[in-house]
């Protein structure tokens, strides 16, 4: 049997993306984002009001990064959604983050958190969506595997539960994409 809700934004996973910009006084800013993913090949759609100082400042500059929130984060990546840079001009060094400017786009990177996607403003949907190219993902070393590649259980990303309004840690391996599915052919 089943329970509906009704029209929810209920998904897992549901991302904890780190949105940061400069402002036009060259100032960092963050923001925390849930409504966002990886459009195609390579691009990334973020659902930004329209009255948040990081879509303004988007609009402005035609670039920003994404990180990946972390469980070793997860007050910081909270405090700088909860708390608007409309009225906290600090809240970037307040939430503890240092900014190194990109190699690749006009936006910070976090140093605080180790993976990050350098992205231009390709452009604004009619509905308002974001749509950014993506030029480079940067991460951390301390996050990679033996291969050099990217390991989750070392980045230990966290989604949001929109069901609970809650934070959960991702890493968990349960199978093999692209290979598992062939056992049925």
């Amino acid at each position: 049997m089943r329970k509906n809700f009704g029209a929810k934004t209920y998904l897992y996973p549901m991302p904890v993306l780190i949105v940061a910009t400069y402002g036009e006084d060259g100032k960092p800013d963050a923001m925390n984002a849930a409504w966002g993913g990886i459009a195609d090949a390579n691009k990334i759609a973020l659902c930004l009001s329209e009255s948040h100082k990081t879509t303004k400042n988007i609009l402005a500059r035609k670039a920003f990064t994404v990180s990946m929130a972390d469980a070793e984060h997860v007050v910081a990546c909270d405090y700088v959604g909860v708390v608007s840079a409309n009225q906290e001009p600090d809240k970037f060094e307040k939430a503890g983050f240092h900014a190194v400017k990109s190699e690749f786009v006009d936006a910070p990177v976090i140093e605080e958190l180790p993976m990050t996607l350098e992205c231009v403003l390709e452009k604004v949907t009619e509905d308002g969506l974001l749509i950014g190219s993506i030029v480079n993902v940067s991460a951390d070393e301390r996050i990679l595997d033996e291969k050099g590649k990217i390991d989750p259980a070392k980045l230990r990303p966290i989604t949001f539960d929109s069901v609970n309004n809650v934070y959960l840690v991702l890493g968990e391996k349960v199978g093999n994409a692209f290979k598992d599915g062939l056992k049925l052919e």
